[in-house]
Order: structure tokens, then C-alpha cells, then sequence
């Protein structure tokens, strides 16, 4: 039977951006069903004993753009450190995903376009109309996606997503969760792709 990774993320993660391509590379070579998971990233942060960027020591700050630099460079993607709309509300961009997945449709493809639009073309990925450009280049019914976004549906689904990824003790995203074992960060792909290639049996805290 083909394995399942629950893929836990927020369009506002610059390292979901530059992880998604290669997540979804391993998972493809392995053929493993993606179950797509947008989360509320500051809540997963919080359960886990993390802060807003903001409020991390001054060290910590400038480490993470040493860490974007390397990896920017490692994945060959281009990514600016210092975009105009970040720290930005992910909310309805992430809500639109799981309304293309209520649809019946493959958002992966959208997902990459948002992150770049903001981590790559300062746009606000918070402003529907962003949003909707985006929407409509994929072929999908904008103004239909973005109230779909709006959804009690999707509100409880985007809930869930995110009490599923504290229950995993995701300490943030990206976050890949296969057969109850975590691999958080984009940095733990080459991980997952070595446990769903040996078929090993999971790990297990404690």
C-alpha cells in the first residue's frame, strides 16, 4: 500500500517555500499520497515553546538569515531575506487551499505561486485580490475560492490541521508526518525520504 505523509505548512513559512519543491519530489518517486495541511504556524510555534520572529533574541534573528541564505542557495531558488509584506497574515491564503481541496483540486502548484509572491515578488499575500490573480492563473474561479475560503467547513478543517500538527509535537512548519513519525523542517527531507524508501518502522518518542 502506498505510504501517506501529511504535509503541515503556512504560505507565510519562507522554509515551506523552500522546501515544497523537494518535498514533493520525494513523495512523487516514492509514490506517496500528499495530505495537504495548511496550519495557524504562530499556534504551532506556541505549543512547541516558540515565539514570533519579533520577539527572538537579537542572535537568533540574524542566525535564521544565515540559515535562509544557505538553504536559498542549496535549493537554487531566489528568496528575499527581507520582504515587504512579512511578518504578514497567512490566514485566508492558507484557508484557500483547503478550499481548492474541498473542490476536488491539486493545490500544489498554486501554494509555490503564493509563497513566491512573497518571497519573491514582495507581494501581500494577506489582499484577496493578490490572492485571486493568483487563483485565476491556475485556472481556478477566484471570487468562488476565496468564499468558499470563508467557509465554516474550511475554518474547522484549517482548526484541525493545526491541532493535528501540535499533536504530532510539530515544534513549527514545514512539518512531514509519516506513518505517526514527524520530520520537522525542510531540512529533515532527505530524512523522510530515506524512511519512506527503506520502509523502516517509525521512530517513536519515548
Amino acid at each position: 500500500m502506498a505510504a501517506a505523509v501529511d504535509y503541515f505548512f503556512s504560505l507565510a513559512s519562507p522554509y515551506a517555500y523552500l522546501g515544497h519543491a523537494a518535498f514533493l519530489q520525494v513523495a512523487q518517486r516514492h509514490g506517496a499520497n500528499v495530505r495537504f495541511r495548511p496550519v495557524r504556524m504562530l499556534e504551532v510555534f506556541a505549543a512547541g515553546g516558540g515565539v514570533p520572529l519579533g520577539q527572538r533574541p537579537l542572535s537568533r534573528q540574524r542566525y535564521r538569515l544565515l540559515e535562509l541564505q544557505r538553504w536559498r542557495e542549496a535549493r537554487g531558488l531566489p528568496l528575499n531575506l527581507h520582504p515587504k509584506h512579512f511578518p504578514v497574515d497567512a490566514s485566508l491564503a492558507d484557508r484557500t487551499v483547503v478550499a481548492l481541496l474541498h473542490a476536488g483540486a491539486d493545490p500544489a502548484d498554486y501554494m509555490l505561486s503564493v509563497s513566491r509572491a512573497l518571497w519573491v515578488d514582495d507581494a501581500d499575500i494577506a489582499d484577496p485580490q493578490a490572492l485571486a490573480a493568483r487563483l485565476a492563473a491556475h485556472g481556478h474561479d477566484a471570487d468562488h475560492m476565496l468564499a468558499s475560503a470563508g467557509a465554516d467547513a474550511v475554518h474547522a478543517e484549517y482548526r484541525a490541521n493545526t491541532e493535528a500538527a501540535i499533536a504530532a509535537d510539530l515544534p513549527g512548519v514545514p512539518g512531514y508526518v509519516s506513518d505517526g513519525e514527524a520530520f520537522w523542517g525542510q531540512d529533515r527531507i532527505a530524512h523522510l525520504d530515506d524512511a519512506l524508501r527503506n520502509g523502516r518502522t517509525p521512530f517513536r518518542a519515548g
